[in-house]
């Protein structure tokens, strides 16, 4: 089961990094250039949504199947993880960091559809998309991906 979930996780990451990385250039661009928001728009702010979200749910199952979890944890003790880069990441950094770009895109999606005119949604989505993505990218395990 761990492998089948962390080969959807793996291949999911791919249109996940695709999406927000759209939906934020998008934001940037709405904003800079002082368009009208539109249904298109909404569409690719909405996706981005989705699919991390969706992409979270299948991480927090493999988080507690995988060994590379909390059974890594468990069986090495925090204090052994945290000394060893690669636990570390597996079982702590990634897990928490996307946690938090999970957060970051909900939190910019949902205050986005609060704010009345375009360029106030432009710039919600724009600050929170960016420092999500910028995440995302700083703890995506590079090494094991490809």
């Amino acid at each position: 089961m761990a492998t089948t979930l962390q080969f959807i996780h793996s291949y999911w990451a791919y249109l996940v990094l695709l999406i927000v990385l759209l939906a934020t250039l998008n934001a940037l661009a709405g904003f800079f250039s002082k368009r009208e928001y539109g249904a298109k728009d909404f569409r690719i702010s909405l996706f981005a949504l989705i699919v991390t979200h969706i992409q979270i749910l299948i991480g927090l199952i493999l988080y507690y199947v995988s060994p590379w979890g909390l059974k890594n944890i468990l069986s090495m003790g925090m204090g052994a993880v945290m000394k060893d880069s690669t636990a570390r990441l597996f079982a702590v950094e990634h897990p928490l960091v996307m946690i938090f770009v999970v957060i970051l895109i909900t939190i910019g999606y949902s205050k986005h559809k609060k704010k009345l005119l375009s360029h106030g949604k432009f710039k919600t989505l724009a600050i929170f998309y960016t420092i999500a993505l910028v995440l995302l990218l700083s703890r995506i395990p590079w090494s094991h991906w490809f």
